[in-house]
């Protein structure tokens, strides 16, 4: 994964959100029950870095926005 920059967390509210997940369906669906809270900026694919079990997906939130679901 890119390195986390100050532009991601420049203000309060700004989050970066990594998740470890055992497969890809699970990390998406988890993905998705932030959208549906927060404005998000989702990834559409997961990593594997070999020899590590599962899969990671980073996103990135702002608390701000809320979606209201």
């Amino acid at each position: 994964m890119k390195q986390i920059t100050e532009a991601h967390v420049a203000a309060p509210g700004l989050v970066v959100v990594d998740i470890a997940a055992a497969d890809d369906e699970t990390a998406f669906v988890f993905q998705q029950a932030l959208a549906a809270w927060w404005a998000t900026a989702t990834a559409d694919r997961t990593t594997r870095t070999p020899g590590e079990p599962g899969v990671r997906l980073r996103c990135f939130l702002d608390l701000r926005q809320e979606t209201g679901a």
